[in-house]
């Protein structure tokens, strides 16, 4: 097997027990072929082999981010950025900003906005018809879990009253008229479904465009949340293309509205691959988010909200969980209050493991003490995205604190916890919800406060990791995450050649200065994606 890439005069982090470190490595046919010293790799190049010379740099197991929505992302995140913007007037200002910038009768768009903007008090139309001259728009929250439509755009969606659903998403109203606010996908989709979307060729040159970002940055995978069938099209155009430059693992989403038919009809995509991208697992939302009331808690929260699943049944939530598990489907669960965590902990027994892959918790935001025990003593992955907390404060005054009290809010992120009770924690970022920069999500996992920032105060800082245990939640756990710790998540011979290089060591430079750390050499499968080659 002939030696196509060689790295050396590197610092190589293995994470392998093995042989912890080296300074030099071989690739062939997209796999780790030697790892070791220069004088040994260099005997496997022939005259064909390409060698790169990282000149003391950092090499690392290619980071991996365990729960994002890349084609979603790509797509949702048009439009003006609102993030940072905390109060209504700065909102305002940067909504008239993007409507002088446009044309007549097109929608104004933006996206992160924040519910601190609104001091707890109603989410209104009004508060944006001014801003935006009476256009069209439609204005996604930071989570996604939320949106504020102008009274345009309430009125292009066909959106003059309540309306139910199959699921508790809800149309807010005061006085039986819409107030604007829309709450979780089925809701807010009625809007979306009447702004002008991207065409096809479009949606792949953005996701596309994504990819490469995302390699910039030193990722060389991502679990994806935002599977369709469609998305396996795009999935083999993109590889097709030589534009799928990051390894993609894309669950199919099932929710309150897929019929037992469909759902049934799904089971036969499970082993949809391609040399970069693989389905075989299935997402599912048991619940929304806890600033607007749509987690679903043990007792409500502070404004009396919180006691609804997102599936108006649970039952037909476990049932679908069974049913694909028992296909051999891997199953995901979207849970970020600890009633949910509970119920998805409860629908994974009852289904059992069918496939290779142990089934998954997203987001943990809050959970009780006997179902954290539960999460490691069932085999059950934790994945958590750290940097969500930049909306919180130490203080406790934000929406989500105030909105469960300082009772749940010291649970909040239990990443130490459930990393010291036995569980695997795969790390990520839930882009488009925060930035899928795996630095900041290196330093929040290890400050708990927003990094280059000393003067904040940390949030349960008795939760907070190491650099090394961070650096494993973005390789190694991200790898046992989806069962594939045998073959990915380290540097050692037989191992896929994913591979993050920067100018120091991730693992050990310190967490404020992570965001500053500068990118090297990203390789996905032995190819190089970013990076001098």
């Amino acid at each position: 097997m002939s030696t196509e890439l060689a790295l050396v005069g590197a610092r190589i982090r293995t994470l392998d027990p093995q042989r912890p470190s080296a300074v030099a490595l071989a690739i062939s046919d997209g796999v780790i072929s030697a790892v070791g010293s220069e004088p040994d790799v260099r005997a496997r190049c022939g005259v064909a082999t390409e060698v790169i010379d990282c000149q003391g740099a950092a090499i690392v197991p290619g980071l991996v981010d365990s729960h994002q929505h890349p084609f979603h992302g790509a797509e949702d995140t048009r439009g003006v950025d609102l993030s940072g913007l905390s109060t209504l007037p700065e909102v305002q200002a940067a909504l008239r900003a993007e409507r002088d910038r446009l044309g007549e009768g097109e929608w104004v768009r933006g996206f992160s906005l924040e519910y601190a903007v609104f001091a707890g008090g109603p989410i209104t139309s009004a508060a944006i018809d001014d801003a935006v001259r009476g256009a069209p728009s439609y204005l996604t929250f930071f989570d996604f879990h939320t949106v504020l439509a102008s009274t345009a755009g309430l009125a292009a969606g066909g959106v003059d009253g309540p309306r139910t659903f199959a699921d508790t998403s809800e149309v807010v109203c005061a006085g039986g008229v819409p107030t604007g606010e829309l709450r979780e996908p089925s809701a807010y989709n009625l809007v979306k479904a009447a702004i002008p979307q991207p065409t096809h060729a479009e949606k792949l040159d953005l996701y596309a465009d994504a990819l490469a970002r995302m390699n910039a940055c030193g990722l060389t995978g991502v679990h994806g949340m935002d599977g369709t069938p469609e998305t396996f099209r795009f999935c083999r155009e993109l590889e097709a293309r030589g534009d799928l430059t990051a390894r993609l693992v894309m669950p199919l989403t099932v929710d309150p509205g897929t019929s037992v038919d469909e759902q049934e009809s799904w089971l036969a995509l499970r082993d949809e691959r391609g040399a970069l991208w693989r389905g075989g697992v299935a997402k599912f939302f048991i619940d929304g988010v806890v600033e607007p009331g749509t987690a679903w808690l043990y007792e409500p929260d502070t404004n009396g909200l919180g006691r609804l699943a997102l599936w108006p049944d649970p039952d037909d939530y476990a049932a679908a969980v069974t049913r694909f598990a028992r296909a051999g489907f891997q199953c995901v669960t979207h849970a970020v209050g600890d009633r949910a965590v509970r119920a998805a902990l409860d629908a994974y027994r009852a289904a059992g493991r069918h496939g290779s892959a142990p089934h998954r918790i997203e987001h943990l935001e809050t959970l009780q003490d006997s179902d954290l025990a539960r999460v490691a003593a069932e085999g059950v992955i934790a994945s958590m995205q750290s940097s969500h907390q930049q909306w919180m404060n130490a203080e406790g005054s934000d929406p989500w604190s105030s909105a469960l009290g300082p009772e749940r809010t010291a649970r909040a992120f239990r990443t130490r916890e459930l990393l010291e009770s036995g569980a695997t924690l795969a790390l990520g970022s839930d882009w488009p919800v925060a930035r899928f920069d795996p630095r900041e999500g290196l330093a929040w996992a290890q400050l708990r406060r927003a990094p280059g920032k000393p003067q904040h105060a940390p949030m349960q800082p008795e939760q907070r990791l190491t650099g090394l245990e961070a650096l494993a939640g973005y390789t190694t756990g991200a790898a046992a995450a989806i069962g594939e710790q045998s073959v990915s998540g380290r540097i050692a011979v037989g191992y896929r050649a994913d591979l993050s290089g920067f100018a120091e060591d991730p693992a050990e430079v310190p967490p404020d200065e992570l965001a500053a750390l500068a990118v090297t050499l990203t390789i996905v499968g032995g190819r190089v994606v970013f990076g001098a080659a």
